[in-house]
């Protein structure tokens, strides 16, 4: 039986802030860093997906947990393949990109550009690495990445450039995870010890990837979007403004202990960042967990400050 971490892909959403989850006292970077590090032992951070983390913001998010938190960080916009604005780059390195271009891809952008790119963003990871509180960097692809030779290619030369940092695979186009290719994405996956991003997401969508659970690595990462009916409005909140009821959750517990059965550590992440949905959402999963396992339920929040 694996490890299970169970945490939220965000801990600074505006509206999470807005929600009343933090107590009154509660009110710096600091302090709400830190106590999120008491609730929960995972954290995803979203915004180096937006732009590249400063080394000194890593290291401080290093200083601010405790010993065996972990943080697992998602992989800049570029990295990916998504589009990616111009200003999101190095300050050094915009002058070296078309400058009438909204939104840059890989194939807009020169191989010096792209490696500096790589070298400083897996570099300001290096905090997190020194502390043995790094995760995996998630590299979730979008929905124009389908499975091809080429970008299993790809994927392993992200997998060859992080190392020794691990990465975890998550997709958004649905012919890898198609009942003809299932087998052979899996296959792929497990040949490298490349860990599948399980997702539970919104179906009948160009983006939408049924929710298969399998550990294809010694780590298994699930992820929780929500079943929002607006998966496709461009207000985020929006799109993951959904909160699991306890009956879903219920049933999704089983179902997760089997994976952990498989893996020597499970992250589950919740991803339903609107207000304080996800860390609720945490918190019961959590609890249900333990009362799968024979444990007692977690303490409260109260208990825990």
């Amino acid at each position: 039986m694996g490890d299970v971490l169970i945490g939220t892909a965000s801990w600074t959403d505006p509206t999470l802030l807005r929600s009343g989850w933090y107590p009154p006292e509660v009110t710096t970077a600091e302090q709400r860093l830190r106590y999120y590090a008491r609730q929960f032992p995972l954290v995803e951070v979203d915004a180096t997906y937006y732009a590249p983390p400063a080394e000194q913001t890593v290291r401080m998010w290093a200083a601010r947990t405790p010993p065996g938190f972990t943080f697992n960080i998602k992989a800049f916009s570029l990295l990916t393949g998504h589009p990616t604005r111009p200003g999101a780059l190095y300050s050094d390195l915009r002058g070296l990109v078309p400058a009438e271009r909204k939104n840059l891809y890989l194939k807009d952008v020169d191989t010096a550009v792209v490696d500096q790119v790589w070298e400083r963003f897996l570099g300001a990871l290096d905090p997190l690495t020194e502390a043995g509180k790094l995760g995996a960097v998630l590299f979730q692809f979008p929905q124009w990445f389908p499975i091809s030779t080429a970008n299993k290619r790809y994927i392993l030369e992200c997998q060859q450039r992080c190392r020794p940092m691990r990465i975890c695979v998550e997709f958004r186009n649905h012919t890898w995870m198609d009942g003809r290719n299932r087998d052979e994405t899996l296959d792929f996956l497990t040949s490298y010890a490349l860990p599948y991003v399980c997702v539970d997401m919104p179906q009948g969508h160009p983006s939408s990837v049924p929710p298969v659970l399998a550990a294809t690595a010694d780590l298994a990462v699930v992820r929780f979007h929500g079943h929002s009916e607006k998966w496709t409005s461009r207000d985020i909140h929006e799109r993951f403004g959904y909160r699991y009821s306890e009956e879903e959750l219920r049933e999704w517990a089983p179902k997760l202990r089997r994976l952990a059965d498989a893996a020597a550590r499970t992250q589950v992440l919740m991803n339903n960042c609107c207000a304080d949905y996800a860390q609720r959402n945490a918190r019961q999963l959590a609890d249900l967990l333990a009362e799968l396992d024979g444990a007692n339920p977690a303490p409260s929040a109260a208990e825990r400050r």
